[in-house]
Protein backbone atom coordinates (compact mmCIF):
# COMPACT_ATOMS: atom_id res chain seq x y z
CA UNK A 1 0.00 0.00 0.00
CA UNK A 2 1.55 3.30 -1.14
CA UNK A 3 0.60 5.97 1.39
CA UNK A 4 0.63 9.61 0.33
CA UNK A 5 0.16 12.83 2.27
CA UNK A 6 -1.87 15.12 0.02
CA UNK A 7 -4.57 17.78 -0.16
CA UNK A 8 -8.29 17.07 -0.13
CA UNK A 9 -10.32 19.88 -1.71
CA UNK A 10 -13.18 21.33 0.29
CA UNK A 11 -15.13 24.59 0.14
CA UNK A 12 -17.47 26.22 -2.34
CA UNK A 13 -17.04 26.83 -6.04
CA UNK A 14 -14.12 29.25 -6.63
CA UNK A 15 -13.42 29.34 -2.87
CA UNK A 16 -11.14 26.36 -2.27
CA UNK A 17 -10.11 25.17 1.16
CA UNK A 18 -7.90 22.12 1.57
CA UNK A 19 -7.41 19.53 4.27
CA UNK A 20 -4.05 17.79 4.55
CA UNK A 21 -4.80 14.08 4.69
CA UNK A 22 -2.97 10.77 4.69
CA UNK A 23 -4.45 8.46 2.05
CA UNK A 24 -3.69 5.41 -0.03
CA UNK A 25 -2.48 6.60 -3.43
CA UNK A 26 -5.16 4.48 -5.16
CA UNK A 27 -8.03 6.41 -3.55
CA UNK A 28 -9.49 9.45 -5.38
CA UNK A 29 -8.42 12.97 -4.40
CA UNK A 30 -11.57 13.76 -2.43
CA UNK A 31 -12.34 10.18 -1.48
CA UNK A 32 -11.54 7.98 1.47
CA UNK A 33 -8.54 8.83 3.64
CA UNK A 34 -6.74 7.35 6.62
CA UNK A 35 -6.19 10.42 8.82
CA UNK A 36 -6.50 14.21 8.68
CA UNK A 37 -3.38 16.03 9.89
CA UNK A 38 -4.01 19.68 9.04
CA UNK A 39 -5.49 22.29 6.73
CA UNK A 40 -4.42 24.84 4.10
CA UNK A 41 -6.38 27.93 3.01
CA UNK A 42 -4.89 29.64 -0.08
CA UNK A 43 -7.65 32.27 -0.38
CA UNK A 44 -6.48 34.35 2.59
CA UNK A 45 -3.69 36.90 2.23
CA UNK A 46 -1.22 35.56 3.24
CA UNK A 47 -2.16 31.88 2.89
CA UNK A 48 -2.89 30.16 6.19
CA UNK A 49 -2.13 26.60 7.18
CA UNK A 50 -1.89 24.43 10.26
CA UNK A 51 -0.15 21.08 10.56
CA UNK A 52 -0.13 18.59 13.45
CA UNK A 53 3.66 18.14 13.52
CA UNK A 54 3.63 14.97 15.62
CA UNK A 55 1.26 13.17 13.26
CA UNK A 56 3.10 14.43 10.18
CA UNK A 57 6.48 13.25 11.49
CA UNK A 58 4.97 9.89 12.48
CA UNK A 59 3.58 9.30 8.98
CA UNK A 60 6.81 10.43 7.32
CA UNK A 61 8.77 8.01 9.50
CA UNK A 62 6.40 5.22 8.42
CA UNK A 63 7.22 5.92 4.77
CA UNK A 64 4.36 8.16 3.64
CA UNK A 65 5.38 10.40 0.73
CA UNK A 66 4.08 14.00 0.64
CA UNK A 67 2.86 15.59 -2.58
CA UNK A 68 4.83 18.56 -3.91
CA UNK A 69 2.46 21.15 -2.42
CA UNK A 70 2.32 19.40 0.95
CA UNK A 71 6.12 19.16 1.00
CA UNK A 72 6.31 22.97 0.60
CA UNK A 73 3.76 23.45 3.39
CA UNK A 74 5.77 21.11 5.63
CA UNK A 75 8.93 23.13 4.94
CA UNK A 76 7.17 26.35 5.95
CA UNK A 77 5.77 24.63 9.08
CA UNK A 78 9.18 23.26 10.05
CA UNK A 79 8.31 19.60 9.65
CA UNK A 80 11.46 17.75 8.62
CA UNK A 81 11.24 15.35 5.64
Amino acid sequence: MAVRIRLKRMGAKKKPFYRIVVADSRFPRDGRFIEEIGYYNPTTKPSTFEVDREKAEMWLSRGARPSDTVRLIFEKAGVVN
